[in-house]
């Protein structure tokens, strides 16, 4: 094997500094275009700053990416990175885990791709990642992290590899669905609403505004069809939004790994190694459950924080029955079961009792600044009575030898279903109503990044000591 050092591809630099551009956009906006004839002194100063500061990361960025190399040797992937203040990094092939690939448009442009290996740690420095290479040297590096991963290789002697199997593809009804359902068509409004905003921060567009807000409704025929070109537009514009974000949206899986890969102009593929799943969770909007949707993500211990981890949803905007369905297709040994144990009927008046925080807040503020709108806090009372009455309708769990699964949620539901032997701690809570009513809150943590802590609130006591002793029963169960 060559052990050289290599860096990244060249193009690197052309990305970041485009990066670096549109961190600078809305001061290049301020500087250069609305204080163009501007000589004050503070502005002149602040032009100086930023041809400094651009200047500086002109000379940084490539000399950062000259400095920063990456050698692949036998036992682990080693990272030398650091300009001034040199730094190395050592990963052993078998902590790696996951990996997640993000092609963005640029990328596809130049025939570049982003690499991401997850090691399942806590850690900051827990991810590699390669920002600039190419497919070939993408799949390169996972052909052997996955050959000389020991983890995988024992797996593959214990069993027989099977085919990768692709489960589900997204259509174009899909993604009509998946724009009604996200009411992405609605995004128009407030970012209008934005710009108009920002453009009258500068200039005084409101008397211009109200003078064609009065003509349309003095001509309210030439009002209707307006509205519904706009609409019609909006709509257009949502259904792009989506089909950018959620199209081409694939799912697949062996029994290793599941694959998930979704997205046009960017495209994300990620892998979960299925041994790592720590649980799933179903999660239901109102609207969701008005049309009989659900979604369903996978918690990994190889999973981390950052907003790009939306992409362990086995698709978001499936029917119900199809997500349940494709679950346990994907994880046989997760079964997702309807029927639940409600909460007795004595914690509703629990619920019903506790002090209403929201109301009251609205009561002191109304009372404040704006006595006449003080009845606005009896609607604040009604809606915080409504979600407490949902929130005791849909609170339910369930557990078995090998499995808890609970649901919370009043408006938003969300279902969380784990294994035993994979939960780490167990926590209940006593308050002083709630020993009044003989119950308690349980809560339990799975491995995550972060941390995945579930609760259940206002369990029966006998409950909570059952759910210990089921929880001492996995003592001797190994762990991941």
């Amino acid at each position: 094997m060559n052990h050289s050092k290599k860096r990244q591809h060249p193009a690197w630099i052309l990305i970041e500094i485009v990066s670096f551009i549109k961190s600078l956009l809305f001061i290049i906006i301020f500087l250069f275009i609305l204080n163009a004839g501007t000589e004050t002194g503070w502005v002149v100063w602040a032009r100086y700053a930023f041809w400094a500061v651009v200047a500086w990361a002109l000379i940084y960025i490539p000399l950062k990416w000259y400095s920063n190399t990456y050698e692949l040797n036998e036992e682990a992937i080693v990272l030398h990175e650091g300009v001034l203040v040199k730094k190395l990094r050592t990963t052993t092939y078998e902590r790696i885990q996951d990996h997640h690939i993000q092609t963005n448009f640029i990328h596809k442009l130049l025939g570049l791709t982003t690499i991401k290996l997850e090691t399942g740690t806590t850690d900051d420095e827990s991810t590699l990642i390669f920002e600039a290479v190419s497919s070939e040297e993408a799949d390169r590096i996972l052909d052997l992290v996955y050959r000389k991963n020991s983890n995988r290789l024992d797996e593959a002697k214990e069993e027989e590899v099977v085919e990768k199997q692709i489960y589900f593809r997204s259509t174009q009804k899909d993604n009509l669905k998946a724009a009604l359902t996200s009411f992405s068509f609605l995004a128009i409004f407030p970012l209008l609403a934005a710009v108009y905003s920002n453009i009258d921060d500068f200039f005084n567009v409101e008397e211009s505004t109200k003078a064609v807000f009065t003509y349309f409704m003095n001509h309210l025929g030439l009002l209707v069809p307006l509205i519904i070109i706009a609409l019609l537009l909006s709509f257009g514009i949502g259904y792009i939004q989506t089909v950018i974000k959620y199209g081409n949206y694939e799912i697949a899986g062996d029994n290793q790994r599941i694959y998930i890969s979704k997205g046009v102009l960017n495209r994300n593929t990620f892998s979960i190694q299925k041994s790592r799943v720590q649980a799933i969770t179903i999660k239901q909007s109102l609207i969701k459950r008005l049309l009989g949707m659900a979604e369903v993500k996978v918690v990994s211990a190889g999973q981390t924080e950052s907003s790009e981890q939306e992409i362990s949803s086995l698709y978001p905007f499936l029917p119900k029955h199809e997500a349940y369905s494709l679950t346990n297709e994907l994880l046989p040994d997760y079964h997702i079961e309807e029927e639940m144990t409600h909460l007795p009927k004595h914690v509703l008046w629990l619920r019903l009792i506790r002090p209403y925080y929201w109301t009251i807040a609205a009561l002191i503020g109304l009372f404040l600044f704006k006595k006449d709108w003080i009845w606005l806090a009896i609607g604040v009372f009604v809606i915080e009575l409504i979600l407490r009455l949902l929130n005791y309708k849909f609170t339910s769990y369930l557990q078995t030898d090998a499995f808890i699964q609970v649901r919370n949620g009043g408006l938003i539901t969300e279902t969380f279903l784990t294994k035993r032997k994979n939960i780490q701690q167990t926590v209940s809570k006593y308050s002083w109503l709630q020993r009044k009513f003989n119950v308690a809150t349980l809560e339990f943590t799975n491995r995550s990044k972060p941390v995945v802590i579930t609760s259940l609130p206002d369990v029966p006591k006998e409950v909570v000591v059952e759910f210990h002793e089921w929880y001492k029963g996995s003592a001797n169960i190994k762990r991941l």
